[in-house]
C-alpha cells in the first residue's frame, strides 16, 4: 500500500489533477493500562473512525478539529501527533465533487439546476458529454447486506468539479476522560460512539480498515 501511495504522489505530482485533501482521526484513551480507540456506528454504513473533507480555505489541523466536534462532539480532545498522510486512487468510475455545485437535467448550465452537491459527495460517473459528466448519488437502507436505495440523485455537473485522487491526513489525539458511549447527531445521522482495545478492534468497514494498518505497518507509528 505504501508503494502504491508513493506513486500515486509522483503521478499527482507531475500531473495538475486536483486532490482531495481529508482528514482521519484517531481518539486514545487509556483504561486499566490499555489503549482504546474511539470508534463510531453509522446506522447505515458500518463502523468507522472520525474523518472527512478539509473544506476549502481550511487547513487539516483544523478540519481534523472541527470533525472530532462535529462527529464526536469531545470538547477536550487533544492533539498528541500529526502522523503522515497516503495517497489513495478513487475506484474505477468513482469520484469526489470537489466543490460545491449544482447538478444540472442536461450537459448544459442552462438546463434546470434540481438539486445541489456539496464538497466531498462521493458520486459514480455514468457517461461524458460537452465537458460534463453525467452522476449518480446514492444512500442504501443498511450495511452490509442492503436491501433498498432509499434516496438518489442523478444529473450532470462540470468535468472541473470532479476529482479521483485524494491525500488522506491522519491525526493522534487523546483524550483523558470521556463516557463509554453515548451518541451523536452528525451529518443528518445519529451516530454511536464507543471504545474498543486498540489490538482488539471490531470489522471496520473498507477501506477504512487499511487506514489503521497503513499506519502501524508503513508509517511505523505507535499509539502508546
Amino acid at each position: 500500500m505504501k508503494a502504491e501511495s508513493l506513486r500515486l504522489r509522483e503521478i499527482v505530482m507531475r500531473s495538475t489533477e486536483q486532490v482531495m485533501e481529508k482528514v482521519t482521526i484517531f481518539i486514545t484513551r487509556k483504561k486499566d493500562s490499555r489503549i482504546e480507540l474511539l470508534l463510531l456506528r453509522h446506522p447505515y454504513a458500518g463502523i468507522q473512525f472520525p474523518a472527512g473533507t478539509v473544506e476549502e480555505d481550511e487547513d487539516t489541523d483544523d478540519a481534523a478539529k472541527r470533525e472530532i466536534h462535529e462527529e464526536t462532539g469531545l470538547k477536550d480532545a487533544a492533539l498528541k501527533s500529526y502522523i503522515g498522510f497516503m495517497y489513495e486512487k478513487l475506484p474505477e468510475h468513482v469520484c469526489l465533487i470537489s466543490q460545491k455545485t449544482k447538478v444540472y437535467a442536461r450537459p448544459d448550465e442552462s438546463s434546470f439546476d434540481w438539486a445541489e452537491f456539496r464538497r466531498g459527495t462521493w458520486v459514480k460517473e455514468i457517461r461524458k458529454k460537452n465537458k460534463f459528466t453525467q452522476v449518480l448519488y446514492e444512500e442504501k437502507d443498511k450495511y452490509p447486506e442492503e436491501k433498498y436505495i432509499t434516496y438518489s440523485i442523478m444529473g450532470w455537473v462540470r468535468d472541473e468539479f470532479l476529482c479521483h485522487t485524494q491525500r488522506r491526513h491522519f491525526f493522534h489525539f487523546t483524550v483523558r476522560w470521556a463516557e463509554d458511549k453515548w451518541t451523536q447527531f452528525s451529518d443528518s445521522h445519529q451516530f454511536e460512539l464507543f471504545w474498543s482495545p486498540l489490538y482488539s478492534l471490531p470489522e471496520i468497514i473498507k477501506p477504512q480498515n487499511l487506514w489503521i494498518e497503513y499506519v502501524r505497518n508503513e508509517l511505523k507509528y505507535n499509539f502508546g
